[in-house]
Order: C-alpha cells, then sequence, then structure tokens
C-alpha cells in the first residue's frame, strides 16, 4: 500500500521528504532584502543630514539674535554701513555680515544681520532689527 502512494506522487511530480526552498527562491529574497536595507541606510543618511543641517541653521540664527540683544543692551546705535566679523557660537565657526540702514526717523537705525557658513559661504540666518539712540 505505502509502495502504491509513493508511487502515485513520483507520477504527479511531487517529491517526498522535500519540504523548503529552493536556491533560485533563497537569492531573490536575499536580492530583495539587499535592495530594502540599502533605501533604509539611504533613508538615514538623509536623515542625519538634514539633522545636521537644522542644528548648524539653529546655531547661526542663535548667533544673529545674540548680536542683537547685545546692540540693544549695551545701547550701540552702529553708523550706517556693512561690516563682517567672526561671530562663532561654541565650537561652530560662523560669519555675521551687519548692514546698518539709515531710517526717516534719525533715532532709529535698520540691523540687518545675515550669518554664513566661513566654509562655503552659504547664508545660514537672516534677521533684522532696529538699534534707538537713545539720549
Amino acid at each position: 500500500m505505502a509502495i502504491r502512494v509513493l508511487a502515485e506522487r513520483r507520477q504527479r511530480g511531487s517529491r517526498t521528504g522535500a519540504a523548503g526552498f529552493t536556491l533560485l527562491e533563497v537569492l531573490i529574497a536575499l536580492t530583495v532584502a539587499s535592495i530594502a536595507l540599502v533605501a533604509a541606510m539611504r533613508a538615514g543618511g538623509s536623515l542625519a543630514q538634514a539633522s545636521a543641517d537644522v542644528r548648524l541653521r539653529t546655531h547661526a540664527q542663535w548667533s544673529a539674535e545674540n548680536r542683537l540683544a547685545t546692540i540693544r543692551v549695551m545701547a550701540e546705535f552702529p553708523p550706517p554701513g556693512r561690516r563682517s566679523f567672526e561671530c562663532p557660537l561654541g565650537a561652530i565657526a560662523l560669519r555675521c555680515i551687519e548692514e546698518v540702514f539709515v531710517t526717516p526717523n534719525p533715532s532709529f537705525r535698520r540691523i540687518e544681520l545675515s550669518v554664513e557658513n566661513p566654509a562655503d559661504g552659504h547664508r545660514l540666518a537672516r534677521l533684522t532689527g532696529f538699534a534707538v539712540n537713545q539720549p
């Protein structure tokens, strides 16, 4: 009886005792998994770069705000014109460009601060404020 069952299975093309995946199926599964892992690594790298950019821009904004706060606290009334100076924040090297403009009211000056990355010259932040000439 068992011999007849085995013979019928052989005629239908099924194998006895063979359970699992073929080599081709395993290779296809590994290829799909590797493509998914490469995509995940690329997304992770992109996320890390974006995080570093946001951090740098935040520090640049803080540096510009520090300069405007210094002008207000020290009651500075800068002369019109443009000047550039280093304005590092912690270990991050930044360059500030300060442009001072006269306003219709002679007691006020408009100050535009741009903060750049000195390595490549890209502007990271821009801030506008006012200085008041207090008697």
